[in-house]
């Protein structure tokens, strides 16, 4: 057999992600295509392991990045008792008249969401039907129209900001139970506790940066 044929995974892997198919199912089939190229049982034995054997044992050894289901109770709670109303309530009342002010200040309350353990549809939820209007409102309707997918640009950029960094802050978020898992695996004697706290200046280097291209986007709309 050609030992090339052992990558047969990643060109099915890249085909899924080309026709955008099922992310769990393709990366399934490309692990058993693999395996079997590899020549290795379905079922394993003691002397040899299968393919079902290594998928299992992955699945167990990972099992602590399950742990966030634990938290989806108290977040469907808190959102079926006005989560969303009241975050939205809060974003109205900000009196702010620049629109690279109204990014900061969001993606800053998109990581205290993320730090809290709440997971949102911030893009769905805030990001367009709440924030863009209000960003727009900022501007002069001249502006509006001719920049306007640089004006959605920076929203989605603090969104996704607040969110991909706030969430670390939260130690039992799937992120910092993978990263856990991660650094455990690779010998390193840590807790997930240590890993938020570790995360801790880099939210805060987020911010700063965020500061420079939201003041940078405020100059470009005067």
């Amino acid at each position: 057999m050609i030992p090339e044929l052992k990558l047969l995974g990643i060109l099915i892997i890249i085909i899924g992600l080309i026709f955008k198919l099922k992310t769990g199912p393709v990366v399934l089939i490309a692990g058993i295509a693999t395996g079997l190229l590899a020549g290795m049982p379905l079922i394993g034995t003691e002397a040899v392991p299968g393919i079902f054997d290594t998928l299992g044992k992955a699945f167990l050894d990972g099992r602590l990045i399950s742990l966030y289901l634990i938290t989806l109770p108290a977040i469907g709670l808190a959102e079926r008792y006005g989560l969303h109303q009241v975050a939205s309530n809060l974003i109205k009342k900000l009196r702010l008249t620049a629109i690279g002010s109204l990014f900061w200040v969001y993606q800053f309350i998109r990581v205290l969401i993320g730090a809290s353990g709440l997971r949102v549809s911030g893009h769905a939820v805030f990001g367009r039907p709440l924030i863009l209007p209000m960003a727009f409102g900022m501007t002069s309707s001249d502006v509006a129209s001719q920049q306007s997918e640089q004006i959605k640009g920076n929203l989605g950029a603090s969104e996704n900001y607040g969110n991909f960094f706030g969430q670390n802050l939260f130690p039992a978020s799937a992120g910092c139970l993978l990263v856990y898992k991660v650094l455990k695996d690779a010998g390193l004697d840590t807790t997930p506790v240590a890993i938020a706290i570790d995360a801790i200046p880099i939210v805060i280097c987020s911010l700063l940066l965020s500061v420079i291209q939201f003041l940078h986007l405020n100059r470009n709309k005067r």
